[in-house]
């Protein structure tokens, strides 16, 4: 129209990004030929009291054995990158009876902010896709008196993996069976003390790590009885811009945009010294310094550390405005966090 500016040049795609989409294509194709059907595995959201955020990913997925207990028998990790993701797929999600069609993008991930009123706490909701079998998920939702939340990353804050290290990360990601994996020790006890202290209060799982394992990641969490928890995690491959997709962008990304939805809440904030918890958090306290409830970094062991390619610095935090912890497993951390006030530990008998 005559007065009005022209549209914005669309962002360039880069061939990498073009080329992968393609080879998706091709394998999808292949599977329906095979006569499989996608489906959706949706992993656990959050939200306030008149909206949720719904993750999942479509995929067509290859049948696993399991044994009498409903558990994966044998899982090799890269089962995880055997499915084929739908790109573009057209998904159903239904929240108290309400029905919402959302599109999911390129790698077959969902992940959409829509509106319902659901109760604090969890509440179910379904996912489907061409008309197949509902899929039911949870969502946690965060009552507004809550002034609490938890943020922790998984890679070597909750699980061993020595993530950063290519070879072992492609060790622990595609040929280390999945019940091999370890917890770091005390972990588990720590966030389920302060989860439990602090009823109504939010669990999300922060990462760097492929939406392709997140279904491991669940199973994982569970089997070692860690709380449940949104997990917020990164498709795996190019952008339309960029060869690789940027972690530390994911995660700064990740804690604005928790902080813009739940501005009445402190975070506790529980890192590693192996990747870039420590100036990722560092950054987000000075940003938003009354959303920091306290900063919980565990050290990595001589051993973790070399396996990681080594630990970064950690800052002196002894002027920072918000409580700043480090220890070398839970056990310690959650004895720091009693030393500065976040957690109440029981008088010896």
């Amino acid at each position: 129209m005559p007065g009005t500016d022209p549209a914005p040049p669309r962002p360039k795609i880069l061939w990498i990004a073009r080329l992968e989409y393609s080879f998706h294509s091709w394998r999808e194709r292949r599977a329906r030929r095979r006569g499989q059907l996608p489906t959706v595995a949706a992993f656990p959201g959050y939200g306030g009291p008149d909206w949720v955020r719904v993750l999942g990913r479509v995929l067509m997925v290859p049948l696993v054995r399991t044994d009498s207990r409903g558990e994966y028998a044998s899982v090799r990790g890269w089962r995880s990158f055997a499915a084929v993701p739908v790109g573009f797929a057209q998904v159903t999600i239904e929240i108290d009876g309400v029905a919402h069609e959302v599109v999911a993008d390129r790698g077959g991930v969902i992940d959409a902010t829509l509106p319902g009123s659901l109760a604090p706490g969890w509440q179910p909701i379904t996912m489907s896709v061409e008309g197949g079998e509902p899929v039911e998920t949870r969502v946690f939702i965060v009552a507004p008196e809550v002034r609490f939340g938890i943020v922790s990353d998984i890679d070597d804050t909750v699980m061993v993996t020595a993530l950063p290290r290519p070879l072992v990360a492609a060790w622990n990601s595609f040929v280390l069976d999945e019940h091999a994996r370890q917890p770091v020790p005390g972990m588990a006890v720590l966030l389920e003390r302060i989860a439990r202290d602090n009823p109504g209060s939010p669990v999300i799982y922060l990462s760097t790590g492929a939406w392709n394992v997140a279904p491991t990641l669940v199973r994982f969490l569970r089997r070692h009885v860690f709380p449940p928890g949104a997990m917020l995690l990164t498709d795996w491959g190019p952008t339309h811009d960029r060869w690789f997709r940027s972690g530390r962008l994911h995660k700064a990304e990740n804690l604005t945009r928790l902080a813009r939805e739940f501005p009445h809440i402190k975070w506790l904030l529980i890192g590693d010294d192996g990747q870039h918890d420590d100036s990722l958090y560092t950054a987000f306290a000075a940003q938003h310094p009354d959303r920091v409830a306290a900063v919980a970094i565990r050290r990595l062991s001589a051993t973790e550390a070399v396996l990681a390619g080594g630990r970064t610095v950690v800052d002196d935090h002894s002027a920072a405005g918000v409580p700043w912890v480090t220890d070398s497993d839970g056990a310690g951390l959650l004895d720091r966090l009693a030393d500065v006030g976040v957690v109440k530990l029981d008088p010896p008998a």
